[in-house]
């Protein structure tokens, strides 16, 4: 796994890539939380994302749940196929901020 972390405003970008698993995941999970820890809200690029394990779907859970308490939003960008369809599975696309692009992540989140 790799990421990329930029910032534009109030909201970090983190651009993962790879695969998440139970190696890769604590990683994931310490770059979310710092950037929330920032009083960021946080989009997460999902776009190279090959695959994620319960390991990474927990990660992206904890995020979302801290910056809930934090009133912070938390939101996923161009989420491969095969990551939607893990979502889709454990419902999470009913809960997390879902977004096409991230122009349009952007809007809501700083809107």
């Amino acid at each position: 796994m790799e990421y990329k972390s930029t910032i534009e405003g109030n909201c970090s970008i983190i651009a993962l890539s790879g695969e998440i698993d139970l190696q890769s995941s604590p990683p994931a999970r310490e770059q979310m939380l710092n950037a929330l820890k920032q009083n960021h809200h946080l989009m997460v690029d999902m776009s190279a994302v090959e695959y994620i394990d319960s390991s990474g779907i927990a990660s992206l859970v904890e995020g979302f749940q801290f910056a809930k308490t934090h009133d912070l939003k938390f939101g996923l960008v161009n989420i491969s196929q095969a990551t939607r369809q893990v979502l889709e599975l454990a419902r999470l696309d009913q809960i997390f901020l879902l977004f096409e692009t991230l122009d349009e992540g952007l809007a809501v989140i700083q809107g």
